[in-house]
């Protein structure tokens, strides 16, 4: 503690008052009016470490003019309900480390400045509903033992819960977070409701130890967070970032004109990942996932390489990368090659050497299990995918008769191929017909002719 301490008891940590050395809470009541009178509306008002009962804090409100200044309550110790409807901080308000062993009700509250609420033990409700911060509020390594009420408050800089623990039910909706919201390593005991929230919200590291509903204007993420229950997430016109995420129970991903990630990501439960208007999913590298759902998705960026359980992914409704068409000739076998245009997995766009510098993509091996394991739900797709997983052994070198299967029918998925070199048979042979038969032709019409005989009869009786 860096204040003197009140010479009552040596339990006592309330801040010493002059010229008695005693803290508010051990004053007599003459020593008591008289410190009060000391106080006024703006001023500064410190309390550390004393303990405060109900009437206290309404005579120290009623003395101010429920219009504190600088308010230093570091460690204050609140032994009644707390209710603070109406009051306007004037200046920076810090309470560190205090204790609420009741109601601690905000609720209507203004605070002028920053709010720092590090380490406070909130043993009953606490109700932040429809405050309003313009500074920046801190409520890291916070304990809220019961219900935390949050919604509709205004924090014009921000708000800080990192390391938090929020052991009730806890709701934001409706908050408008400022500068962004930061619940890195917080957890979650109960129900979190956090939907139509404005703002950037980090839930990195955070545990869920019940269902969540997230929902945010601004950029969400939740990377390398623990999900034991349903984790439901709505984006609007913004990123999501879910790397490396654990959820146990259902997940459900909303997109409007948004962006997700979800690399590295172990879903246990059924997810379902759907998409409106220009929504795309980046990334499902190192996925595992026994029943993931794909709706109305732009997947032409989509990286798949090392999804664990390709054959439990459905798609449906989602556009993927389209290869290029046309001739190629080359030095190696088939030396002539043609291309048809197919969709095919961004995986195989980098192969190509469409991807970013240094990245070689998946190997032919794993793109062909991706291609034969996605289960696409329109026939073009899963066909395209078909001859796709078998354009892929054929690169991984599984037998020459595939280069002869794809050079003759495409497989058997592109019989126009097969139509094609019986025309090309069929001209040829036309064509040696027809020389063979103008050289034969060519030859009679040219030999010299033979010389007549005559032929004399003889008579013989």
């Amino acid at each position: 503690m860096d204040w003197v301490t009140c010479a009552h008891s040596a339990d006592c940590t309330g801040i010493a008052g002059r010229p008695s050395g005693l803290c508010l809470a051990h004053l007599s009541p003459e020593q008591l009016g008289a410190a009060l009178g000391a106080l006024s509306p703006g001023r500064l008002l410190d309390l550390r470490g004393t303990t405060v009962t109900s009437d206290l804090l309404s005579r120290v409100l009623d003395v101010t003019g429920a219009r504190p200044g600088r308010t230093r309550l570091d460690r204050v110790r609140f032994t009644g309900d707390v209710k603070l409807a109406g009051v306007t901080f004037e200046g920076d308000v810090s309470l560190d480390g205090a204790t609420f062993d009741r109601l601690a009700s905000f609720f209507g509250a203004r605070f002028e400045g920053n709010v720092s609420l590090a380490g406070v033990r909130f043993r009953r409700e606490l109700s932040f509903h429809g405050v309003t911060v313009r500074g920046h509020v801190s409520l890291d390594r916070a304990v809220m033992a019961r219900d935390a009420l949050f919604s509709q408050a205004v924090f014009g800089h921000g708000l800080s819960c990192e390391r938090a623990r929020f052991d009730g039910y806890a709701t934001f909706d409706g908050a408008r977070l400022g500068d962004g919201a930061a619940f890195r390593g917080a957890r979650f005991g109960r129900t979190l409701s956090f939907r139509k929230v404005s703002g950037h919200a980090g839930f990195d590291a955070a545990h869920f130890a019940a269902d969540a509903y997230l929902s945010a204007t601004g950029r969400l993420s939740a990377a390398r967070a623990r999900a034991d229950g349903l984790l439901d997430v709505v984006v609007t016109r913004c990123g999501v970032d879910l790397r490396g995420v654990e959820v146990t129970g259902p997940l459900t991903v909303r997109l409007t004109d948004a962006q997700a990630d979800l690399e590295g990501a172990r879903l246990r439960g059924p997810a379902t990942v759907t998409g409106r208007g220009r929504s795309t999913l980046t990334s499902l590298r190192e996925v595992e996932a026994a029943s993931l759902e794909l709706f109305g998705l732009d997947l032409s960026s989509c990286r798949f390489a090392g999804l664990a359980h390709p054959s439990g992914v459905r798609v449906k409704d989602c556009t993927f990368a389209l290869t290029p068409r046309g001739v190629q000739v080359g030095l190696r076998w088939p030396m002539l090659r043609w291309f048809s245009r197919r969709r095919a997995l961004a995986d195989e766009h980098t192969r190509r050497g469409h991807g970013h510098a240094g990245d070689t993509g998946a190997s032919p091996d794993s793109l062909a299990s991706l291609y034969a394991g996605l289960r696409p739900s329109d026939r073009a797709t899963a066909a395209d995918f078909a001859f796709a997983a078998m354009e892929m052994r054929r690169q991984a070198g599984h037998g020459w008769w595939l280069s002869v299967s794809w050079l003759v029918c495409g497989y058997g998925m592109r019989m126009g191929r097969a139509a094609a070199w019986c025309a090309l048979v069929a001209a040829i042979t036309a064509a040696a017909v027809l020389w063979s038969t103008a050289s034969h032709a060519a030859g009679h019409t040219g030999a010299p002719a033979l010389p007549s005989v005559p032929v004399h009869s003889t008579w013989t009786g």
